[in-house]
């Protein structure tokens, strides 16, 4: 529907003598011509039909026009084509695409607008008797369970070995969000949300406030996610890996007493330090003699005076990055990683290098939900909203990833992340034209891309 702002024709530097002008008259068209590929990965998966199911709708079924399952899909959708803003929807609402995506009962009609889906995002956990406007509630249990099961619902064939990664982030919040507390390190009033991915899976997301330690939390998410994976899968591996934020006496006792591995960094101290002198000064003549970085690893036995119940395997990198001089000694590195792996099973080297240094990628992950699917976007006055906000963007990446993972591998896309994958797949014009037995796309001739859009459609249809 033109607007006010949009009804005037547009006028443009003339070309070849002809003038250019521009209006928001095109009828029928789309600039997300390339979701479709999206509704068929969600026909693959049935994640937003079991998404949906975590949601109560108390409305009476004869007095509203928009089911559940309509409003998560439309919400989800919008958050995978780009759109992380709920006014949004008050023109996209009238896509006929995005009535395509959602399955709505009446193609030609609009989709809801940002109030209903506010109130959607308003939630309880329960409805009232007396409520009159938010009649929908959500369980959250149910879709902490959810991320996990579209995890075990992608491996037909249960792996044996899992790496779990847990990494906390900041999220700045520029209102009087409840929850809201200054941060020291990060510098900024923020929520401190706890991510939890396998490999490229997301498995847990936890909104939490930012006056507590990075761990806060974790044991009880691991021990849940765990439960449920051995539930499936009971002879998996199962190693926890993090930075020093998780070395935490609790979570290692867990582990240890549930037969779950972990390896977490481990802040350096003079103690720790003084316990490798000898592959300190190895690395420094390594480094002096060959002019470039130098490692020397170590392990050793390692408690702590107080804080750790008992003794434990202690990984140590001896690094010299830089050689000294007469006048000043050399820029080194020291790290130091501890671990319930034995010796026998893994060695300090490929301990640290291989196994550890990995978890750099589960950054990545948090980052394109952050940056791309908008997981920091949580303006609502409430923890609880700003919780279901955390996942409609876990389930919008959890379908960008399961499009990478289904029909994406062998091709140039097969590790972009979710920006490149909208851009090149998802953000392609097309003219929308609905009969009464057809819903015709005519997709834009001149894409650059249609070839690598018809491999992945061709994919899809397999699966």
């Amino acid at each position: 529907m033109p607007t006010e702002c949009t009804a005037g024709t547009l006028q443009f530097q003339a070309v070849a003598r002809r003038a250019v002008q521009a209006r928001f008259d095109g009828g029928a068209l789309t600039s997300d011509g390339g979701a479709v590929l999206l509704r068929e990965v969600d026909r693959v998966t049935g994640m937003l039909a079991q998404f949906a199911a975590c949601f109560r709708d108390a409305r009476d079924p004869a007095r509203i026009t928009h089911p559940v399952a309509t409003l998560v899909r439309q919400r989800v959708y919008g958050l995978a084509l780009g759109y992380e803003d709920l006014n949004d929807h008050d023109q996209l609402r009238h896509d006929p695409l995005f009535a395509v995506l959602a399955e709505a009962a009446d193609l030609t009609a609009p989709l809801a607008g940002k109030s209903t889906l506010n109130r959607l995002e308003l939630s309880a956990a329960t409805v009232a008797e007396a409520e009159r406007y938010k009649k929908i509630a959500v369980d959250h249990a149910a879709v902490d369970r959810l991320l996990v099961d579209v995890f075990l619902q992608a491996h037909p064939v249960p792996p044996t070995e899992i790496v779990l990664d847990l990494d906390a982030t900041d999220d700045p919040v520029h209102g009087a969000q409840e929850g809201r507390f200054f941060h020291g390190y990060y510098g900024c009033y923020c929520y401190l949300p706890l991510y939890i991915f396998a490999g490229e899976h997301l498995l847990g997301a936890r909104l939490r406030a930012a006056d507590r330690d990075a761990s806060a939390g974790a044991v009880d998410e691991v021990e849940r996610i765990v439960a449920q994976l051995r539930a499936a899968w009971p002879t998996v591996r199962i190693t926890l890996r993090a930075d020093s934020g998780f070395c935490r006496d609790a979570l290692m006792t867990w582990a240890e007493a549930h037969a779950v591995d972990y390896v977490f960094g481990l802040a350096k101290n003079a103690r720790l330090i003084a316990l490798i002198p000898d592959e300190l000064a190895a690395a420094a003549a390594q480094c002096a003699a060959t002019g470039a970085p130098a490692r020397v690893f170590a392990e050793r036995t390692y408690q702590t005076h107080d804080s750790w119940s008992r003794a434990r395997r202690v990984v140590a990198k001896a690094e010299q990055l830089t050689a000294g001089t007469a006048d000043e000694a050399g820029k080194r590195n020291p790290r130091f990683v501890v671990t319930s792996l034995a010796a026998e099973q893994i060695d300090a080297r490929t301990l640290y290098e291989d196994l550890y240094c990995a978890r750099g990628e589960m950054e990545n992950r948090i980052k394109e939900q952050q940056l791309m699917l908008f997981a920091d976007r949580t303006s609502a006055a409430t923890m609880r909203a700003n919780q279901l906000r955390l996942y409609f963007s876990s389930v919008a990446y959890l379908l960008l990833h399961a499009l990478r993972r289904l029909a994406l591998v062998g091709t140039t896309l097969a590790h972009a992340q979710c920006q490149t994958i909208r851009l090149t797949l998802l953000k392609i014009g097309a003219r929308i034209r609905i009969t009464v037995r057809h819903v015709w796309l005519a997709l834009a001739s001149g894409c650059p891309h249609a070839a690598l859009f018809a491999r992945i459609h061709a994919t899809l249809l397999r699966c």
